[in-house]
């Protein structure tokens, strides 16, 4: 797809990201990724600057909302100047293995550039039963720990229990 004239200003230190993650149906759970991908026709989105919050909305019908992250900053280690061109990338990946994936052209401006409409509550906010969470969770070692050792003593009871209503029933 051939890049765009119509390109955004955004921030050299990095800016704002809106969108409206529930408009098609499977959407009640997804993860977001933001990529970027570096010139006037990026070779690819591989450079992440946001990778893996789970979005929770409010059912897995379409629905109204938006989410905004108000400062995604560029990836580690990229650094760019202003005028450069770059290419956001947004994929969500619903809970059904589908993804959508949308892109915005960008121009690099200086911070506080007058074309860049200052990030408030009017133009960037969340809708309130939309929420998020971490992509991946845990638990201690210590809490894994305890669980094998009752596990392990569960199965040592049951073993026993196996091992000697059989020796009795061979008896008979």
């Amino acid at each position: 797809m051939p890049t765009s004239t119509n390109r955004t200003k955004w921030p050299v230190s990095g800016g704002a990201v809106a969108f409206q993650p529930g408009w098609f149906q499977g959407h009640s759970t997804a993860f977001i990724y933001i990529n970027l991908g570096l010139g006037t026709v990026a070779p690819n989105m591989s450079l992440p600057m946001l990778n893996g919050v789970q979005l929770i909305g409010p059912s897995n019908n379409p629905y109204p909302g938006s989410w905004c992250f108000p400062q995604v900053p560029l990836p580690a280690n990229v650094t760019v100047n202003v005028g450069d061109n770059a290419t956001i990338q947004l994929i969500e990946t619903a809970k059904h293995g589908a993804a959508l994936f949308n892109c915005a052209d960008i121009t690099f401006a200086a911070d506080g550039d007058p074309d860049i409409a200052e990030v408030n509550s009017s133009n960037c906010f969340n809708s309130s039963d939309i929420t998020y969470d971490l992509v991946f969770s845990t638990t201690s070692l210590q809490e894994t720990t305890n669980a094998a050792v009752r596990i392990g003593r569960d199965l040592d009871w049951l073993t026993t229990s196996f091992l000697a209503l059989t020796m009795g029933w061979l008896l008979l």
